[in-house]
């Protein structure tokens, strides 16, 4: 039986790619814990994770969002707050994986379309959320990035870009707004069994590879990512600002 040790009785907490994986489980572990839930996810999947939250007696909203586009987030934002009356805490966690190449073989159009979900989307999304964030004084907000933000591999360079690109976006936003009562950091989970990664675990090179470089012998499941995303928001990481936070069974530490 899961014991929850985190009280969010009468926030409000946003999750983008809600609909499976990280976010859902994110989404349902916020829930448990008292929150309000507001996903956002081009994925209809979404609305599963709402059923599921409702089902549990907890409360959730799904908005169909794509947050390559700035209308789209900003309408998600606001339907937090129509419907729920605030906004406390954001987990941005939308993102896509690119195909496994070389640089030099990576179609533009592959390059763009990444940059824009996992770069773009979590800067529309932090704006939104800040804006509103600082008309009821302050809030949290999470990044996920990945280990391919701190490190890279062959074969991933648009990724790693792009979560590179993550780190260095919540670090500097993350020193916009500390004094303004909105606390930023940025996760770095190592590989987790998720459908976005299905494609690296059926690669048996793949697979083995990162098998064979895990310290902790295994990959991780996404509600053990889950509960950093809401230590973050909690008043537990207080001090917590402008941080990345690496969730990888000791991948980085080699």
């Amino acid at each position: 039986m899961r014991v929850n040790t985190f009280d969010f009785s009468g926030k409000v907490a946003l999750v983008t790619g809600g609909g499976r994986g990280i976010g859902r489980a994110t989404a349902l572990l916020f829930a448990q814990s008292g929150a309000k839930v507001v996903i956002g996810d081009v994925d209809p999947a979404g609305s599963e994770t709402v059923e599921t939250i409702k089902r549990d007696g907890g409360e959730a909203i799904f908005v169909q969002t794509d947050v390559r586009e700035a209308k789209e987030v900003e309408n998600l934002v606001a339907m937090a707050v129509e419907t729920y009356g605030g906004l406390h805490c954001a987990f941005n966690n939308a993102g896509i994986l690119a195909p496994t190449i070389p640089l030099a073989e990576v179609d533009d159009s592959t390059f763009d379309n990444v940059l824009a979900v996992d770069l773009k989307g979590v800067f529309l999304s932090m704006k939104y959320e800040i804006r509103q964030m600082l008309q009821t004084g302050g809030g949290a907000i999470v990044n996920n990035a990945s280990i391919a933000g701190i490190i890279a591999e062959a074969g991933i360079s648009t990724y790693a870009a792009a979560k590179h690109g993550v780190i260095g976006l919540s670090k500097a936003a993350a020193l916009d707004y500390a004094s303004k009562g909105i606390r930023i950091n940025a996760l770095a989970p190592g590989l987790v069994e998720t459908a976005m990664t299905k494609p690296w675990f059926d690669d048996p090179a793949m697979r083995s590879y990162f098998m064979a470089n895990s310290p902790i012998g295994r990959f991780a499941q996404p509600e053990e990512v889950a509960g950093m995303v809401l230590f973050l928001c909690s008043d537990l990481a207080s001090f917590a600002v402008g941080q990345t936070f690496a969730i990888d069974g000791g991948y980085t530490a080699r």
